[in-house]
């Protein structure tokens, strides 16, 4: 009775094991399938230009067969650069807060904001920084800096994602600390630490690989942010010298673009390029940031 009982459950562990791996096996399959339909569908551009052209010259114009995509690309990369270095210190000090010395009723109203901000369409945080920010940075902080800006900036937008992920980072970094052991902090405060040492030196330690883990994560998620960042940027195929300059990422581009623009075939490519770019950007991102993340366990041995 007990035999094939035994078999039953060896059968069933058999099948989950290969249902998991098929799984995995798909999730790794539809990557490359986007990869590979991205560059199928941008061969009509690769094979009229150069990739060098293509990636290192600034000259758009369409219609007239001039396809440089340097500007959007340094648009992008500036714009999600300075997302994350508005929103890392902010997230990371609010989670130790929030984890370390907060009270109990502080965090019953913060969680909740926190989920709501998480929550708020990308749309509406566009809004926001159309009505708040750009006028902000027109009237109040661009002439302390700047003869002119119309306020849709490099500025603008970076403010505006790095308000976008900050609610993502904060919950990350809390999960993240609340996974340090109690027995650690104890240690810690048992020789004489005060509170800030603690944190400092023993729970943002521990949790480097966490920390460095939730800022890919971000990054990824600032980089494909469309509709909040393309009604701020400006849209000016330039690039930006300034934080007070206009600029055009990127993702901006495909979107207001794309509709339009399926009648021309050599266009069309083009953005389908640009689609390629920021998914070579991001698999190239995470690799790095893998490696970097195996470096820092080996060197702190977490």
């Amino acid at each position: 009775m007990a035999v094939p009982l035994l078999k039953k459950r060896l059968a069933k562990d058999r099948c989950a094991r290969s249902v998991m791996l098929a799984l995995t096996v798909l999730s790794l399959l539809l990557l490359v399938a986007m990869g590979v339909g991205l560059y199928l569908k941008s061969e009509m551009i690769l094979d009229r230009y150069s990739l060098w052209t293509l990636l290192t010259t600034s000259d758009w114009k369409p219609l007239k067969g001039s396809f440089g995509f340097l500007p959007f690309i340094a648009s992008t990369l500036a714009v999600t650069a300075l997302s994350i270095l508005i929103a890392l210190p902010i997230s990371l000090l609010t989670a130790l807060y929030l984890s370390e010395y907060a009270h109990s009723w502080t965090k019953r109203v913060v969680f909740p904001v926190l989920d709501i901000l998480a929550g708020i369409p990308s749309v509406v945080y566009g809004v926001w920084g159309t009505l708040i920010i750009v006028p902000w940075i027109a009237d109040a902080l661009g002439p302390h800096f700047v003869d002119y800006t119309s306020g849709y900036t490099v500025l603008a937008s970076g403010i505006v994602l790095g308000v976008m992920i900050l609610p993502v980072l904060v919950s990350l970094f809390i999960e993240i600390f609340t996974i340090v052991p109690q027995d650690y902090r104890d240690a810690a405060a048992s020789l004489g630490a005060t509170k800030w040492q603690v944190c400092r030196k023993v729970i943002l330690r521990k949790s480097l690989p966490g920390i460095i883990a939730a800022v890919v994560l971000a990054i990824s998620k600032a980089f494909g942010e469309t509709i909040a960042v393309l009604m701020v940027c400006g849209n000016s195929a330039s690039i930006p010298h300034s934080l007070f300059d206009p600029c055009y990422p990127l993702p901006a581009l495909i979107a207001n673009n794309y509709g339009e623009m399926l009648s021309l075939p050599l266009y069309e490519s083009a953005l389908m390029f640009a689609a390629f770019i920021l998914f070579f950007i991001i698999l190239v991102f995470n690799f790095a940031s893998r490696l970097l993340l195996r470096r820092v366990e080996k060197r702190y041995k977490l």
